[in-house]
C-alpha cells in the first residue's frame, strides 16, 4: 500500500499482473475502486496470481491515458508547493493474457497503422510513441506553469526488453547486449537513464557513472536537502548531475529469486554470473571482462581463478536471505 510507504495519494494499480490488462475493470484511488467503463474476463495465470490475470472485451478507459491525466492535474495542483511525483507508466509492456495478436494493448496504432509490419510490432511501436509523446506533455506543462527550473525529471527502465527475438531483433532493442528481462546479463539490467533539469544540467551531457536504482532515493534526499535515511546502500549521484566529483561503489550485486536463482556482481569492469543457483550440481560460474567483452561473449572465468573467488566472496557479502524473496524459487 503506497499509503504505508509514505506516499501522501496514489492512483493505479497495486498488482503488475492486474497491470497487463491496460483496459482494467478499475483502478484504484488511495485504496478505493474507482470503476471504468471496459468489461473484463478474468483467468488463472500461475501459483502466484491466481485470478488476477485479465483480457477486456470491452474497450474503452485505456489506463496509461488516465495515469498522464492524473499527473498533468497532479502537477497543475501543486504548482505553488514542493512535491514528488512518481509516475511508472507499465507501456510498452504486452498483456500476456490477452489472445494471441492483441497483447500489445493500445487505443491505435497511429503513425505505424500503414507500415508493413507484424500487428505485434505496430502496436509495440506504438505505446513507445505515446509514452514518448506523453512525457514531453509532462515537460512542456511544467515549463507553461514555470516549474522547469525547479524540477528535476528522471526517466528510466526497470529492466532491459523481453527476451523474445520477436521484439529484440525485429527492433534491435537491445543494440549488443546480450540477455533480456530477467536476465542478469547486460541486456537485463543495463537501462539508460535521462534527466532534465533546466539551468542545471547542459542538454546533450552523457556520464558513464555507474549507478543503480537504490541510488535513487540518497539521490533524491540530496536533492531536496535531507537527511538520508540510516542503513542505505545506495550512493547519492547528485555530484554527477551537477559535474562534480563522484564517490562511486566499489561493487554492485544482483540476484534474482525465480528460474532456479540468478545472481551477480560488478566490481570496476570484472562482472561475475551464476545461473541455477540451487540446482544439483548448482550452475556453473562465468567471468567477463565488460571493458574488453561489454556483449558478455567470452567466459573468462577459467583464466582468472582468483578474480571468480575475490567475485564469489564479495557476492556472498553483499546479500542478506530473505523469506519473501528466496532465492531458487520456482
Amino acid at each position: 500500500d503506497p499509503l504505508k510507504q509514505g506516499f501522501d495519494s496514489y492512483y493505479g494499480y497495486l498488482d503488475q499482473v492486474l497491470a497487463h490488462n491496460y483496459y482494467p475493470e478499475y483502478l484504484l484511488r488511495n485504496g478505493e475502486r474507482e470503476y471504468l467503463d471496459n468489461e473484463v474476463q478474468y483467468l488463472d495465470t500461475s501459483l502466484w496470481h491466481k485470478g488476477l490475470g485479465s483480457y477486456s472485451t470491452v474497450k474503452n478507459a485505456y489506463s496509461h491515458d488516465l495515469f498522464t491525466r492524473e499527473a498533468l492535474k497532479f502537477i497543475r495542483e501543486h504548482r505553488d508547493s514542493l512535491f514528488f511525483l512518481y509516475l511508472p507508466y507499465t507501456i510498452p509492456h504486452e498483456n500476456g493474457e490477452a489472445p494471441l495478436g492483441e497483447r500489445q494493448e493500445v487505443p491505435d496504432f497511429g503513425i505505424y497503422a500503414d507500415r508493413d509490419w507484424p500487428r505485434e510490432q505496430k502496436g509495440y511501436a506504438a505505446m513507445i510513441s505515446r509514452l514518448d509523446s506523453d512525457v514531453g506533455r509532462i515537460m512542456q506543462l511544467l515549463d507553461e506553469v514555470g516549474l522547469a527550473e525547479r524540477t528535476v525529471l528522471f526517466f528510466t527502465s526497470d529492466n532491459g526488453p523481453m527476451p523474445d527475438r520477436e521484439f529484440t531483433e525485429y527492433f534491435n532493442s537491445n543494440g549488443p547486449f546480450r540477455g533480456g528481462k530477467r536476465d542478469l546479463y547486460e541486456g537485463g539490467i543495463r537501462v539508460p537513464m535521462l534527466v532534465a533539469w533546466e539551468g542545471r544540467i547542459k542538454a546533450g551531457t552523457r556520464n558513464d557513472h555507474l549507478s543503480a536504482f537504490w541510488d535513487f532515493l540518497p539521490t533524491a534526499c540530496d536533492i531536496a536537502g535531507i537527511p538520508v535515511p540510516p542503513r542505505m546502500d545506495g550512493i547519492s549521484f547528485l555530484p554527477v548531475l551537477r559535474g562534480q566529483e563522484q564517490p562511486r561503489h566499489e561493487s554492485l550485486y544482483w540476484e534474482f529469486m525465480e528460474q532456479g536463482g540468478k545472481q551477480a556482481v560488478r566490481k570496476g569492469n570484472w562482472k561475475l554470473v551464476r545461473n541455477q543457483v540451487i540446482s544439483e550440481p548448482p550452475g556453473t560460474v562465468e567471468l567477463y571482462d565488460l571493458g574488453e567483452d561489454p556483449a558478455e561473449t567470452k567466459d573468462v572465468s577459467h583464466e582468472h581463478p582468483e578474480k571468480v573467488q575475490e567475485l564469489l566472496d564479495e557476492m556472498e557479502a553483499s546479500r542478506t536471505e530473505s523469506d519473501i524473496f528466496r532465492l531458487g524459487r520456482q
